[in-house]
């Protein structure tokens, strides 16, 4: 990470707190920059495989904002770490009426980012999504849920996925 020498870099002629906030604005940055994760231009993701089965019994609740009005769960059964760093899983969202949605999604916490492979429809069977993209966990597309799963334990930090299903599970349990 660069340092700055704060005292020295800004003109004097600028007020004290100038400087400081000055001094505070650049080091934030060149921290942003040193915590932002190397792209890997060799990155592959592995196939997906089909979207599994999965229970509305077991479900690890999400937490979730206030203001959302479904309740999101995942399905520990179907949690597995791929060894290109995905998080792959099935969320299911419950309404207040009990109807039933799941989506099989990946998490990349290297990234930051999500990709939906495949939506339940009415009857219960998996969709494909056609060409599933992968979408920043902080854009409108991806729902809030990705995120809270991120964060409850999905994802070690913001850098790498958690090192087993076992953690990720022990994490949500809490």
């Amino acid at each position: 990470m660069t340092m700055f020498n704060c005292t020295h870099r800004l003109p004097h002629t600028q007020p004290r707190f100038g400087r400081w906030l000055a001094c505070g604005l650049l080091t934030c940055a060149a921290a942003v920059q040193a915590a932002m994760p190397a792209m890997d231009p060799d990155w592959k993701e592995t196939d997906a495989p089909t979207a599994p089965a999965f229970s509305t019994s077991q479900l690890l609740p999400i937490e979730m904002p206030s203001y959302v009005s479904l309740k999101f769960g995942v399905d520990p059964a179907t949690l597995t770490i791929t060894p290109d760093g995905i998080v792959r899983y099935v969320m299911v969202a419950t309404n207040a009426g009990g109807s039933v949605n799941a989506m099989y999604e990946g998490i990349r916490c290297a990234t930051g980012e999500v990709k939906t492979y495949a939506r339940t429809n009415s009857s219960g069977a998996w969709s494909y999504v056609k060409e599933p993209t992968w979408r920043n966990l902080t854009d409108n597309m991806p729902s809030k849920h990705a995120v809270a799963l991120a964060r409850q334990g999905a994802c070690d930090g913001r850098a790498a996925a958690a090192s087993s299903t076992a953690d990720i599970v022990k994490a949500l349990k809490k």
